[in-house]
């Protein structure tokens, strides 16, 4: 069977991948958020994951207001990266693991999760920037095959916390219950805090972003309780993308050892930062 070899929950600031673009790594401004990173990057080269399942919210590229689903599910054998207004970027499509695409898409259903399936459609910074962060930038190839699924975050009725932690069960059994023998890591994204409109536009919650990071390993059952409400109310609008992570944090182990942290404000107008975890029987 397929091996869950951990969960990494990362922002996916769109100005991140314009900063690498722009050979704005080093600078004083960045530097400090993406040498964050560098461990990070370490542990996965070490642990040679084949695929990564990416969770993450379009943002107004492949889907519009007009028509947004609350989940989907890419199939696809190819994902080529959308351009968000700054011009083609210079990174390789993503190659797509259809099998288990079409192996997690069966398990949702039988689950009572009905995602839109997919079969062609491009991503934006919200699996872009998470990749490029952990995985560096290919000159050629990506090296992992992803799995994209899309949570709507934008338009409400948003789903509610519980909800994807709900989803991150159903990802842990469909891994568990893959014939093949992939290494697959889970990717939570969005957020931390902001708020990007309203009379709170540029608001940022250090202190509960770095509660956030240090007990979403230890201790999740704390956001899973909160409402949709409570998300916006503590962590802003757009920030309520974190609930993008429990679906990670679901997909784990009950117990979970919390290999690194890394947290950064202000990146662009949010929190910004990553926690990586290991299941403790790994």
């Amino acid at each position: 069977m397929a091996r869950l070899i951990g969960g990494l929950g990362t922002s996916h600031v769109p100005s991140i991948g314009v900063a690498l673009d722009r050979g704005l790594r080093d600078t004083p401004d960045w530097k400090p958020f993406f040498d964050g990173y560098i461990p990070a990057q370490a542990w996965v080269a070490e642990a040679k994951p084949d695929i990564a399942i990416v969770i993450f919210n379009d943002h107004g590229n492949a889907f519009f207001l007009d028509q947004v689903p609350t989940l989907a599910l890419g199939v696809a054998d190819r994902y080529r990266p959308i351009d968000e207004g700054w011009g083609p970027r210079a990174i390789p499509d993503f190659v797509g693991a259809a099998d288990l695409a079409w192996h997690l898409a069966d398990q949702m259903v039988e689950r009572h999760f009905d995602p839109m399936i997919c079969r062609e459609i491009e991503v934006d910074h919200g699996l872009q920037v998470p990749m490029e962060l952990v995985f560096g930038r290919p000159e050629q190839a990506w090296p992992v095959k992803v799995v994209p699924i899309f949570v709507n975050t934008i338009q409400y009725p948003i789903p509610t916390p519980e909800r994807l932690w709900q989803l991150g069960a159903v990802l842990r059994d469909a891994i568990a219950s893959w014939p093949g023998d992939e290494r697959v890591i889970i990717l939570g994204t969005g957020g931390l805090s902001h708020q990007l409109q309203g009379s709170r536009a540029g608001f940022i919650n250090q202190q509960a972003d770095r509660d956030w990071i240090a007990q979403i390993g230890p201790n999740p059952d704390r956001y899973r309780r909160m409402s949709r409400q409570d998300y916006i109310e503590t962590f802003g609008s757009e920030g309520a993308e974190l609930i993008m992570w429990l679906a990670m944090r679901g997909a784990m182990d009950a117990e979970v050892r919390t290999v690194m942290t890394h947290y950064f404000a202000p990146a662009s107008m949010t929190g910004a930062g990553m926690v990586l975890l290991e299941n403790l029987g790994a």
